[in-house]
């Protein structure tokens, strides 16, 4: 088992085998690129089209950011779920036991960082915030249709 993955695949809502991928990842900035290539190839072995996996590695890199950065977080997981609508959920669970959510942050004009979930909100056709069952922290999920 390589250090990106995860023995016990497990999203909020079902498990679908074949469906469902699941990465168990290290509180690294490396991290994130793991996460991205990880969902470009599962969505693309699920024939997603290139420009909807675009959008949801932006938001998969996003996610994964803010975790890594903004948490205390001793591991990340990511998953994606191909739903049975012509749809996909992305996961990103962090560890963070603070209980202090996810700040919302209105950023200026001339900083250079804390437009994440901005850019989340636009792109995902639905996203949202909720306590982790799987590590007790934080679960940004986010969807989005399969086709364009």
């Amino acid at each position: 088992m390589s250090p990106h993955t995860t023995s016990t695949p497990r999203f909020l809502d079902a498990v679908r085998p074949g469906r469902t991928h699941w990465l168990e990842l290290p509180p690294h900035r490396t991290s994130v690129r793991a996460a991205r290539h990880a969902t470009r190839a599962r969505l693309a072995a699920w024939q997603v089209p290139d420009e909807v996996c675009d959008s949801a590695v932006l938001l998969v890199s996003e996610l994964v950011t803010n975790a890594v950065l903004h948490t205390l977080s001793e591991r990340v997981l990511c998953g994606v779920q191909l739903m049975p609508d012509e749809r996909f959920r992305l996961e990103v669970h962090d560890g963070d036991l603070t209980g202090r959510g996810i700040p919302d942050c209105c950023p200026g004009l001339d900083d250079e960082g804390g437009r994440g979930l901005l850019l989340v909100r636009e792109i995902a056709d639905s996203w949202g915030i909720t306590r982790s069952a799987l590590t007790g922290g934080n679960a940004v999920w986010a969807s989005l249709a399969t086709v364009l």
